[in-house]
Parts: C-alpha cells; sequence; structure tokens
C-alpha cells in the first residue's frame, strides 16, 4: 500500500475514531489518536503529522484553543470534525487558523476529498509557493504577468478584483472567511464590509464563470465565505 502519510485525530468519541481510522488506514494513512487537547498538542509536537482532524468538542479544552496553540508553531493542516454546524462556530474555527471544517455527520468521501485538497494546498505553501500560472479547465491566471485568459479570450479586471482573485488562488481548495478576504485585500478597516464583498464576487463570477448564476468555481460557503475549486 502507498504510504499517504500521517494523520492526527484529536477526538474524545470512540465511535467517530473507530469510523476514522480505519477509513484513513484504507488510503494509505498512518493514524495517531489523541483524546484530549493536551495529548494532541503533545502528539504533534513529537510525530508532526501530514494533516489534524480536530474535535471541538474535548473534555479538556475547548478545540479553538488547540488551534491557536497549534498555529503558534505549526503550519500543519488541520480540518475541524466537529457537531457544532453554526455558521458563527464555523467563522471562529477558520478564523483560529484552522483549514477546513466539516460537519457531523459527514461521508468519507467528503472527508477524503478535503484531505486532499489540504494536503495539496500544504505542499505548495512548502515549496514556497504557488505556481506562476493558476489553471483550471475554463480560465487560467498568469500570476506573474497579471494575465487572465478565460475560455481562450483575455479579460480585464479591476485591481480589486484581480487582489480578490489572487487571495483565493493562494488559499485555492480552502474555505476563507469574509472577514479574512476583506482584511487581505481591502485592509484591517474594512472587517464588516460584507456587501461590498459580495459586489466583487458577483462581478469577479460574471467574467470567469461560464454560468455566473450556478458557479463551477467560486463557490459560496453559506454565511461564512468563499472557496474557490480546483477540481
Amino acid at each position: 500500500m502507498v504510504d499517504s502519510g500521517s494523520v492526527l485525530i484529536i477526538e474524545d468519541e470512540l465511535p467517530i475514531r473507530r469510523f476514522l481510522k480505519p477509513s484513513l488506514q484504507s488510503q494509505g494513512f498512518k493514524v495517531l489518536e489523541a483524546v484530549k487537547g493536551e495529548e494532541g498538542l503533545a502528539l504533534a509536537s513529537s510525530h508532526n503529522p501530514d494533516l489534524i482532524l480536530l474535535d471541538l468538542g474535548l473534555p479538556d479544552m475547548d478545540g479553538l484553543e488547540v488551534v491557536k496553540r497549534l498555529r503558534e508553531w505549526s503550519k500543519t493542516p488541520i480540518i475541524v470534525i466537529t457537531a457544532r454546524g453554526k455558521e458563527q462556530d464555523k467563522i471562529a474555527g477558520l478564523d483560529a487558523g484552522a483549514d477546513d471544517y466539516l460537519t457531523k455527520p459527514f461521508s468519507v468521501g467528503e472527508l477524503m476529498a478535503r484531505i486532499r485538497v489540504a494536503l495539496r494546498h500544504s505542499q505548495l505553501v512548502k515549496q514556497g509557493d504557488q505556481e506562476p500560472v493558476f489553471e483550471t479547465p475554463d480560465f487560467k491566471v498568469d500570476l506573474a504577468a497579471r494575465v487572465i485568459t478565460v475560455r481562450g479570450k483575455e479579460v480585464h479586471l479591476t485591481p480589486n478584483e484581480y487582489n480578490l482573485l489572487a487571495f483565493l488562488i493562494r488559499h485555492a481548495g480552502k474555505v476563507v472567511t469574509q472577514k479574512q478576504i476583506l482584511q487581505e485585500v481591502w485592509g484591517p478597516a474594512s472587517g464588516d464590509q460584507v456587501q461590498y464583498l459580495r459586489i466583487y464576487i458577483y462581478q469577479l463570477r460574471q467574467k470567469i464563470e461560464a454560468d455566473p448564476d450556478r458557479p463551477r468555481y467560486l463557490l459560496t460557503e453559506s454565511g461564512v465565505g468563499y472557496r474557490l475549486k480546483t477540481d
């Protein structure tokens, strides 16, 4: 079996761990398990896993605290898996530094797809940067030349439209919150200008999506933010 790397599960519910472990092992992952936050932090430090699956409802500390402490020293991808399905919980987890968020119950197929995206993005970060050219079947962005080609034709983006698209490309496949986008693209004072962001997402979709009303790439994560789909 191909060695896919290692995954650390920080989860106190035994049935969930029993569901996750064989699913991951069948895909070639080595699995580490922790039932408490402190134990998970120690294993993350000593074993340096390739990815972490983290429950928020841990017996000794809130999972958000685990995310924050991990992000003090580690860039390891973190996918939150939890029963907390409220939008504010998702936003809090992502803003704390998680890469993705899955609400229980979820399918093995969905989990594996999220893991592949997180690991692919992590590899690009380790290589130093994204590729100079980002390409999908419908559009291509030359980040060095700032040239955007959509279905064979070059299109013009305003500076803010380009900066927004470039930010989403740097985080391709990940959910990014509205606050993260606004602060990065428009500055720290723009964190509550959500309607402003929606207008620019609408404009981008008009320019790069074949069907802007049914976007294939610029996906909305309801109440949370956006995800640039890569496949």
